[in-house]
């Protein structure tokens, strides 16, 4: 018999998943990913402090806004019965990864560049950090399908890889982590204090990224592409700043057989395809691995389960 922590653990993961399918991410100032933005833009403004002390105040705040954040959902998971969690957990968890949201974000690109390239470049924008005024159509849709590809990792696997390890509480750090990131962790003036963020978000996404990974060549090689990807990964995996994002991103450009590129920064893969043609199987590539990570987990979850049973017949 599988201890019930566990199958309620797989039950959950399962259930979040079909609630992020059904319903996304509802945009309301009461969600609590975008309470924890404005938690950080309000101690997140560099100009507010002496550079001298910007690091400090960004490592002493990522601790407070982490364990804030984290809080309701240690308190809920440690007090509410069994019951209790089983129907509302799942939204809890819904709240700490974007699979939906993810996929709408990227069709939105996709859709507006056929509507012309200045439509493609106001859209792409709210994705990426780079200047999209003069990005082609090609760049425009190289920008809206690495965003895919990076978040598999940060939005869907990392999250619900913590929550299958740390529970609850596991996926909310993470969260805040990762939003602290996507917030402050850039090469300009919020560097310093941004410093820990960033460097929180690379430990924290070093094994859910090399999961991602795995997954991708399992993937490709039930497509026959698992070479391409692999030669491509460890050509291209670390052309990219940070040492998680590029092995993703060079998987999936060498699996499908697309190049991404950021013009004057990095190039990624061989392009034997354009990303109009490729497109459609970096989404389905998305998916594949999503639903690949749950069923993997579930099946650990449960053989984990049934070893500890057995240990103690």
């Amino acid at each position: 018999m599988v201890p019930p922590g566990l199958v309620l653990t797989a039950v959950v993961l399962c259930a979040a998943l079909l609630v992020d399918r059904l319903i996304g991410d509802p945009h309301s100032p009461c969600h609590p990913v975008a309470l924890l933005g404005r938690f950080i833009g309000w101690w997140g403004n560099p100009a507010s402090y002496s550079p001298r002390w910007q690091r400090t105040v960004g490592v002493l705040f990522w601790f407070l806004t982490a364990v804030l954040f984290t809080l309701p959902f240690f308190l809920f998971s440690a007090l509410v019965p069994w019951y209790v969690y089983l129907i509302l957990a799942p939204f809890l968890l819904k709240c700490c990864f974007a699979w939906r949201s993810l996929e709408e974000h990227t069709l939105a690109v996709v859709e507006a560049v056929k509507d012309g390239v200045e439509n493609g470049r106001e859209k792409v924008k709210f994705l990426v950090s780079r200047d999209t005024a003069s990005l082609d159509r090609e760049h425009i849709l190289s920008a809206g399908y690495e965003s895919m590809t990076e978040n598999l990792t940060d939005s869907i696997i990392s999250p619900l890889s913590f929550f299958v390890v740390f529970g609850l509480p596991g996926a909310a750090v993470y969260r805040a982590a990762n939003t602290m990131d996507a917030m402050l962790g850039y090469r300009d003036e919020r560097v310093r204090i941004g410093w820990c963020p960033a460097r929180m978000d690379d430990v924290l996404n070093f094994i859910p990224a090399r999961i991602t990974v795995l997954l991708l060549l399992i993937w490709f090689a039930l497509k026959g592409r698992s070479g391409p990807a692999w030669r491509t990964m460890r050509r291209d995996g670390y052309k990219r700043p940070g040492f998680n994002g590029g092995i993703v991103m060079a998987a999936m450009a060498g699996g499908i057989g697309i190049r991404f590129e950021k013009p004057g920064f990095y190039t990624i893969g061989d392009g034997e395809r354009t990303l109009d043609e490729g497109g459609a199987d970096i989404l389905r590539a998305t998916r594949a691995v999503t639903l690949m990570f749950v069923i993997f987990a579930c099946c650990a979850l449960f053989l984990l389960g049934s070893l500890i049973n057995s240990t103690y017949i």
